[in-house]
């Protein structure tokens, strides 16, 4: 399985990119919408979005005192069985705000520290 992790300046730019690369593809439901699905070999599609790094601060009635700070980037996670190249889009994450459950990311340990963590 295949996990990208990927960061555009915008939504728009994102779908886009997504559609020509096979990840979605646009069909008409019943109601002659246009609607996204997955394409072949996709597995799932996570739209993250902007992503938070510092939270805003709020009142009691709800009006914003500070406004919250983000990340660059509208970001996206994809889980595909096919390998698809998604350029200077696809980026490395060290503390990632999601992950597929069986696919996060291998963290090394070093086990002397661990053995002295359990025995104290």
């Amino acid at each position: 399985m295949n996990i990208a992790k990927l960061k555009y300046t915008d939504k728009e730019t994102a779908l886009k990119d997504l559609l020509k690369k096979g990840v979605y593809i646009e069909n008409k439901n019943s109601d002659k919408e246009i609607v996204l699905s997955y394409g072949d070999g996709i597995q799932a599609v996570v739209e993250l979005g902007l992503i938070v790094l510092v939270n805003g601060v709020y009142d009691d009635k709800f009006n914003e005192v500070v406004a919250p700070i983000y990340a660059d980037g509208y970001h996206f996670d994809i889980m595909s069985e096919n390998k698809i190249d998604f350029g200077v889009n696809e980026i490395t994450v060290n503390n990632p705000k999601h992950n597929f459950a069986g696919y996060e990311p291998k963290v090394e340990t070093d086990l002397n520290t661990l053995e002295n963590e359990i025995i104290s």
